[in-house]
């Protein structure tokens, strides 16, 4: 009888990767571009396209989607931490990527990783609403693990 690891037992994952953005600032451009260029590449990709209400706690959906994903690509822009919907999905995305078969990938785009990770500058101003909030220490530890990982930097040029 053949004995089997667990860790010669691979998950099987529904999306190769699962894209967080903040969709007011990157959806119609970077984001746009980088879904299309991941699915005419045929990798699986999850894309949130529908609105989501502000204020409304995050979906067992868009959660079952996260933990179903093998990759994941944070689009860190100057308001992601504006929203409480981004920072859950954050949230959830450290959570899963502290697993071995999970991986995140930050993109800081035209924000500094600094800024993202002591939530300072352009960043500090989108998190203010946040102050007080129960998961704002769970958001801030997210933010700050997430941007600790090694990533890309996209500044916002003309032409670029």
């Amino acid at each position: 009888m053949a004995s089997t690891s667990a860790s010669s037992v691979q998950k099987s994952f529904k999306y190769d990767v699962f894209l967080s953005f903040r969709g007011e600032d990157t959806r119609k451009t970077f984001v746009g571009h980088l879904y299309h260029a991941l699915h005419c590449r045929g990798i699986n990709t999850y894309k949130d396209d529908v609105k989501i209400k502000k204020g409304e706690v995050i979906s067992k959906e868009l959660i079952a989607s996260i933990q179903d994903s093998r990759f994941y690509i944070i689009v860190f822009s100057k308001d992601y931490a504006s929203s409480s919907w981004c920072l859950d999905e954050l949230a959830k995305i450290i959570e899963c990527q502290r697993l071995t078969e999970h991986t995140a990938y930050p993109v800081f785009y035209d924000v500094e990783p600094t800024h993202v990770r002591h939530q300072s500058g352009a960043v500090e101003e989108a998190f203010k609403k946040h102050v007080g909030k129960e998961a704002a220490v769970r958001w801030r530890g997210a933010l700050n693990e997430a941007a600790s990982l090694a990533g890309w930097e996209l500044k916002k040029t003309l032409n670029g």
